[in-house]
């Protein structure tokens, strides 16, 4: 466990208050899965969910309080963890659960501070941010953006919850949330894509398909863990591997040729961005 993760699991086992999960699908459980994992104790989580999976209904019968009234709940912490398009219904809800004292953290792609301010009670704290999928198995990373209003308490006890699924950042202006969307938020879809080219690419040259698949996806998976675990950044890591005149030159020739990769990639990551502030309105 690596020091910021420790000092993570120590601050949120230590939590004695109350965090209120509104939405416990996939990301949403994902959280609710890493708090329990770093020693939050399940009765300072209240989960408000309709339809709430098996596994997280289980979890009732530990001690977190699944469904409750709003007016029996005082929560430091809001997670929104809906999906965008049903937010304006769950607006009215998440509202009634807010307290002087709470920061609302939003994890809803494309809705923003303005859209959160405007449904919940005014002077709230407001926090927006965007994790990814590999939350999922704990090696995530999250961009957050606070409102005026957020003390440093309350974003020191954002920091803690978001970070029980990987890695956190801060940024101080919203409008870079789109950017941050289509690199990091869409980002994973991208490296999908790249294994299931190379495989398609291994089977043109010759190779079984089946062969082909899982060894475009060892590759691409050992590669992010080095990458994960090296000091080094990806262009020294790129070089290192790449001889000379070699099989690895080669093909970088054309990734690199000046209509390759890294073009194509930036159209890719402007269109994404483009398409976030325009579901942002």
């Amino acid at each position: 466990m690596s020091t910021s993760t420790a000092q993570q699991a120590q601050t949120l086992s230590q939590f004695a208050g109350v965090v209120a999960l509104v939405g416990a699908g996939k990301m949403g459980g994902a959280m609710l899965e890493g708090w329990l994992g770093l020693g939050v104790d399940p009765a300072r989580i209240v989960v408000i969910e309709p339809q709430p999976a098996p596994p997280v209904a289980a979890l009732a019968a530990g001690g977190l309080r699944l469904n409750p009234p709003a007016a029996t709940i005082r929560p430091d912490a809001v997670v929104l963890a809906v999906k965008p398009q049903t937010a304006p219904a769950a607006m009215a809800a998440v509202a009634a659960l807010v307290v002087p004292t709470t920061v609302v953290i939003s994890i809803m792609a494309g809705r923003t501070i303005a859209f959160l301010g405007g449904a919940l009670p005014r002077e709230a704290a407001i926090i927006r941010a965007m994790p990814n999928t590999p939350a999922a198995v704990g090696r995530g990373i999250t961009v957050a953006v606070p409102n005026g209003r957020v003390t440093a308490a309350q974003r020191s006890l954002a920091h803690s919850l978001l970070a029980a699924t990987g890695a956190v950042e801060w940024v101080a202006d919203e409008t870079l949330m789109d950017a941050v969307t289509a690199v990091s938020g869409s980002g994973p879809a991208y490296v999908f894509l790249l294994a299931e080219s190379l495989a398609h690419a291994g089977e043109a040259a010759g190779l079984p398909a089946g062969l082909a698949a899982r060894l475009a996806r060892a590759t691409v998976a050992g590669a992010g863990e080095l990458l994960h675990r090296s000091p080094l950044d990806a262009a020294t890591l790129r070089t290192n591997v790449t001889s000379p005149g070699g099989t690895t030159a080669a093909a970088l020739e054309v990734l690199m040729a000046p209509d390759g990769l890294d073009p194509l990639m930036r159209r890719a990551v402007a269109a994404a961005t483009r398409r976030g502030r325009e579901l942002a309105g």
